[in-house]
């Protein structure tokens, strides 16, 4: 079913003999024209994220002529993000990524008016930043923002143009409340902490993000224009490692608590607490020690069980050879391998799938202190021992 443009045509604009040249291309296809381009002209387009499927949403839209592009993110250029988040250079390392994009877009595009938001999106300031956007293009890795994302589109009555990515598996969408489910139908409520890995975890080949992000500069472009058929209702898998392509059917759900028939979310929640990433107030607090405490503490000859949780693939990169191997799937069914009369240390990449496997362990009924390594081994290879080699 072709949807209809989401730019009104009283915001409509004369293009100058300088666009028509520049957008000749889109102007020669029947479907776009040059009312197509005058509603490119007038979007506005909001990009949450500016990394590995923000990068080539920003690159195409900019390129495409849509007329305002605001990007919100809080992040800095790291060294690790050039593999895939093509927007940003090695001369872009340490700078702010907002910043990077900004140049980028610009040098592109230099008609197209971009509003940078150096901060992160939270229930404080999500409805005022997104109330002046026709589309919102969601490019995080995070379930919390995610949420909050889908819930403050639904209660402004705009689409969302969602894209998600893993190791070699992409998936593409819209989430439009007006015209179909929005991403708490098919998803009521985020999988348990520490379930999914994020990719910072369990690593993303590099194209991915920019096939399932090009895939959501098309949507948006669709929608803008209008006369097309979207992803509205409909979920795209893509698995590039098979290279193969199936697509899921999606209902809209009348029992939705944003969308639904009788709806109970009226207002923006907490996010972090939804998605289960506080901790209770009964729950019993993980210490952590830094990788210099952990240092000083090897060296005093005090006695400490390490407990390296990482997978086969990735101490290949890095070994910790004083730490027992125990991958996080291991860890309970291998409980009486501790000593509860031993400090245990945890060690993972940067500190999070560690926890997950102490509160693992501590629903088992160990009894023993147990402490994570704050940051992980890139910590270590930071802070101690600077041969090795961060991932």
């Amino acid at each position: 079913m072709s949807t209809p443009s989401i730019i009104p045509d009283d915001r409509l604009t004369e293009l100058s003999h300088a666009e028509i040249a520049r957008y000749s291309r889109h102007l020669l296809l029947p479907e776009v024209g040059l009312e197509g381009q005058q509603r490119l002209k007038s979007a506005k387009v909001l990009l949450v994220g500016t990394g590995g499927l923000g990068a080539p949403v920003a690159l195409y839209l900019a390129a495409a002529g849509v007329g305002t592009l605001g990007i919100v993110d809080f992040d800095f250029v790291e060294v690790s993000n050039l593999q895939r988040q093509i927007i940003h250079t090695t001369k872009d390392i340490d700078r702010p990524k907002v910043a990077s994009a900004k140049d980028k877009i610009k040098a592109i595009n230099p008609d197209v008016q971009v509003v940078t938001y150096n901060t992160s999106l939270s229930s404080k300031n999500a409805l005022d930043i997104i109330r002046e956007y026709d589309i919102v293009v969601d490019g995080t890795d995070n379930y919390p923002t995610r949420y909050l994302i889908n819930d403050a589109c639904v209660l402004l009555g705009k689409p969302t143009v969602y894209g998600s990515i893993f190791q070699f598996e992409g998936q593409a969408s819209v989430f439009y409340a007006k015209a179909g489910p929005c991403y708490r139908c098919l998803y009521p409520a985020p999988p348990p902490p520490g379930l999914v890995p994020s990719c910072a975890e369990g690593g993303v080949v590099g194209v991915l993000p920019g096939i399932i992000g090009t895939i959501q500069a098309a949507e948006v472009i669709k929608l803008i224009v209008g006369g097309s058929d979207s992803l509205i209702g409909r979920l795209l898998l893509l698995d590039v490692w098979q290279m193969k392509q199936r697509e899921l059917r999606l209902e809209k759900d009348p029992g939705c608590p944003v969308c639904g028939e009788h709806p109970t979310i009226h207002a923006l929640i907490d996010y972090e607490e939804f998605c289960g990433l506080k901790p209770s107030n009964d729950g019993i607090p993980i210490e952590s020690v830094t990788a210099k405490e952990l240092q000083a503490w090897l060296e005093s000859d005090k006695p400490v069980q390490l407990i390296d949780i990482r997978e086969p693939h990735e101490r290949a990169i890095v070994k910790f050879p004083q730490a027992k191997v125990m991958p996080l799937g291991q860890i309970v069914r291998r409980i009486d391998e501790f000593d509860p009369a031993v400090d245990a240390v945890f060690l993972c990449k940067i500190g999070q799938r560690s926890i997950f496997a102490i509160r693992a362990l501590q629903r088992a009924g160990y009894q023993g202190r147990v402490l994570n390594l704050k940051d992980g081994i890139n910590a270590w290879a930071r802070d101690v021992d600077t041969r090795l080699p961060q991932y």
